[in-house]
């Protein structure tokens, strides 16, 4: 959800101004892909290489995703929303794990969209911890580490959900910048010019409609891939 900053900035505003209305945009996208009947929805909130910015903008974002879940859990619940975050979550402050987890249980029944919010991510980080845990489950039972691409998969940090159909990276950028390496390998990229703050459900339409007509073949010919 890249573009923030840049949209504060042509408005010679401070780059605070573009984090705020970049929530504004997550509400939106989040509403519109549960009307638009839109099962899973991933979040690139804040990556592992994230952490490197101004401690004051870091430290901003964590109190905007702080408020945020105050204020946004009724909204998720009326809407049927589950929301999920993943990543290094022992990074983050405990007020924010202990409100993470409170939102978590009481949208745990929700099923008319999963909503998986990424922060502290990075899909090195993913592919590495997974490895590790299947690494840890062999000495625990005492067996040569052996795993084919199904099981390693379960160990992904996203493994309750499918891999993505359509990536959206918004503000001009053209580069996935180690998001769900593993899982995206299929998956159709769409980029915009479009900053964050203005993205919004028309854009995600337009989004939706190049997506539409794209020909996923998965390794296969066309003739195969329209059979299958």
């Amino acid at each position: 959800m890249d573009g923030n900053g840049r949209w504060a900035t042509v408005r010679h505003l401070p780059r605070a101004a573009g984090h705020s209305r970049g929530v504004d945009a997550v509400r939106s996208s989040i509403e519109f892909c549960a009307r638009r009947g839109v099962e899973y929805l991933t979040l690139f909130a804040f990556s592992s290489e994230n952490w490197r910015r101004p401690a004051d903008e870091v430290s901003l974002l964590m109190r905007l995703f702080v408020s945020s879940l105050q204020r946004e859990v009724g909204r998720l619940v009326e809407n049927g929303v589950r929301m999920r975050v993943v990543g290094q979550l022992d990074a983050l402050e405990p007020e924010l794990g202990r409100l993470i987890r409170e939102v978590e249980q009481q949208t745990a029944n929700n099923d008319r969209l999963n909503l998986t919010i990424c922060a502290s991510y990075g899909g090195r980080w993913d592919i590495v911890q997974a490895a590790l845990a299947l690494q840890d489950q062999a000495i625990r039972e005492g067996k040569v580490l052996t795993f084919d691409e199904p099981r390693f998969a379960q160990q992904l940090a996203l493994a309750f959900a499918p891999d993505p159909d359509l990536l959206i990276r918004t503000g001009g950028e053209q580069r996935i910048s180690n998001f769900l390496l593993w899982q995206l390998a299929y998956t159709e990229l769409y980029f915009t010019d479009v900053l964050w703050p203005d993205f919004d459900g028309t854009e995600l339409e337009v989004a939706f409609d190049w997506f539409a007509g794209r020909q996923r073949r998965f390794g296969r010919i066309a003739s195969e891939s329209s059979r299958a």
